[in-house]
């Protein structure tokens, strides 16, 4: 199979699950492990002793994440997970016919330069298959090291549309901005809505405005903004503007330690009452950080525990749990690499076309149910959810409100790759 060009990354913005909710700090994994294999990691010596029983030399994947840095508690998602997909797709052996996996894990401290160094040093070492990154701009440029090198990269929860179609080399595990956005119409009621984007007037807001015009304004809603100065401290005139609007739903789209004021100032204005006010659900850590407004807020998710109901979702979570860490956002992007790489090696033997060949258009059974990587443009067609919080005791937690279709939410095709 011919191997194409790379095609003019997209502009698409980013639509970050957490961003929206009140200041909450990210947890270190406290892991420090630099090689570990399913099962406890191979040596020289056990690696010789798979040979001589007929299982040859292992399988090298280098992954690349966030052990430290800002968003060191989604590495630590993701890493968790991959070691429970890939335990999950070998039965338990971490190995294929014979031939055991052995992961070797880098830290990008959430920094593009460390990721490509540590891309370029395990491409040296005849690495044909690298994954990992939460980090849209790392993910963008271990594509580009995927393409120069002819590596096979399998990027995690990075959620920068770019990726799609961007190349032949580059797939992904988890879904991207215009998936979340696509999420949000769940909540209107037909063609001609009234859509009002309130976010901050800056470049991720302006990019969060583009977004929901392409995906939402293309599929009839009517879509306006109200977007705030990035330094305001008093959000009173604002909620007024988005009354006055009379929208059908509100989309928010808010990062930073203004967060709580803003959401005080909705709730204070009785935004609440006028519309639908729709925002990503993050991880766990930020249920509690909305306080009693959190349920007023409608969400658009990505995954929590109890979205899916199925067999698979199920030994994920068991198994993370087993291991003594918690399932979470990005669980099961972790899981799906896992998948993805163990499928790419048994069909492909690491040769970089056939493992190509073998994942475009794969369909299969993960954590949420059924996914598609989309031959064309290697999107990852998956379901998505849409949930709310509820009180819990003293804290709160998610509760589904409804499955939204992968093929309903499925992003625009790519063209050039």
């Amino acid at each position: 199979m011919s191997r194409k060009s790379l095609m003019a990354l997209s502009v698409a913005a980013v639509l970050a699950l957490a961003a929206c909710a009140p200041s909450a700090s990210d947890d270190d994994n406290g892991n420090n492990d630099d090689e570990t294999t399913p099962g406890g990691g191979a040596t020289d010596d056990s690696a010789a002793t798979a040979e001589d029983a007929g299982g040859g030399e292992p399988f090298k994947v280098g992954i690349i994440y966030s052990e430290t840095g800002p968003l060191a508690a989604y590495g630590e998602q993701y890493k968790a997970g991959l070691e429970a997909g890939i335990d999950y797709a070998t039965d338990g052996s971490g190995a294929i016919d014979g031939r055991e996996i052995e992961i070797t894990y880098r830290d990008d401290t959430g920094v593009p330069d460390t990721a490509v160094a540590a891309a370029k040093d395990l491409i040296g070492q005849d690495y044909k298959i690298l994954g990992g990154t939460i980090v849209s701009g790392i993910a963008v440029a271990m594509a580009e090291q995927a393409e120069q090198n002819e590596i096979l990269y399998i990027s995690g929860p990075a959620a920068v549309d770019a990726l799609t179609g961007v190349n032949d080399y580059t797939f992904r595990s988890g879904r991207q901005s215009l998936q979340d956005v696509a999420t949000a119409g769940a909540f209107l009621d037909g063609e001609g809505q009234k859509v009002v984007v309130f976010a901050q007037d800056n470049a991720f807001g302006q990019g969060n405005l583009a977004a929901v015009e392409a995906v939402l304004g293309g599929e009839g809603a009517e879509v306006s903004s109200v977007l705030v100065p990035e330094d305001a401290t008093e959000f009173t005139p604002f909620a007024a503007q988005l009354k006055e609007a009379q929208p059908d739903m509100i989309f928010v789209a808010w990062a930073g330690a203004t967060s709580a004021n803003m959401w005080q100032s909705l709730e204070q204005q009785e935004v609440f009452d006028v519309a639908p006010v729709v925002t990503g659900l993050g991880d766990s850590v930020t249920f509690d950080a909305y306080g009693p407004v959190a349920e007023n807020i409608s969400f658009l998710n990505h995954y929590f525990p109890g979205a899916p109901d199925n067999e698979i979702n199920d030994a994920m979570v068991e198994a993370i749990e087993a291991a003594g860490s918690t399932p979470d956002l990005f669980s099961p992007d972790g899981f799906v690499a896992g998948q993805m790489i163990v499928h790419a090696l048994t069909e492909g033997e690491n040769d970089v076309n056939a493992m190509i060949d073998a994942l475009e258009g794969w369909e299969f059974q993960g954590p949420k149910g059924d996914y598609t990587i989309r031959e064309s443009d290697h999107a990852l067609i998956q379901d998505m959810y849409t949930a709310k919080l509820v009180a819990d005791g003293d804290s709160w937690k998610p509760e589904l409100l409804s499955v939204v279709p992968g093929a309903d939410v499925a992003p625009p095709e790519a063209s050039g790759k």
